[in-house]
């Protein structure tokens, strides 16, 4: 099953989930990804700055990837009412 996330809060929460499934800390994921701790809670904490690089550094990381596919107009109607 895939995550689908729309956000940036959305993305650092599939991370922050997939970082606990692997039992990392965040300063350990910053180490696999050359990256600061301070960087990952910022991801984690869905900041709309960060660079596409430095997401797709982080998702390597965690052995994910970056799937780009049109969006369902349907779960944007369901995610509006509820």
């Amino acid at each position: 099953m895939y995550d689908l996330a729309r956000t940036p809060k959305q993305t650092g929460t599939h991370i922050r989930r997939q970082r606990k499934r692997l039992g990392l800390s965040q300063r350990e994921l910053g180490d696999r990804a050359g990256l600061r701790q301070e960087t990952i809670s910022l991801i984690e904490n869905g900041s709309a700055a960060t660079r596409l690089d430095t997401l797709l550094m982080v998702l390597a990381a965690l052995d994910l990837e970056l799937q780009i596919a049109p969006r369902n107009r349907n779960d944007d109607i369901e995610a509006l009412i509820g």
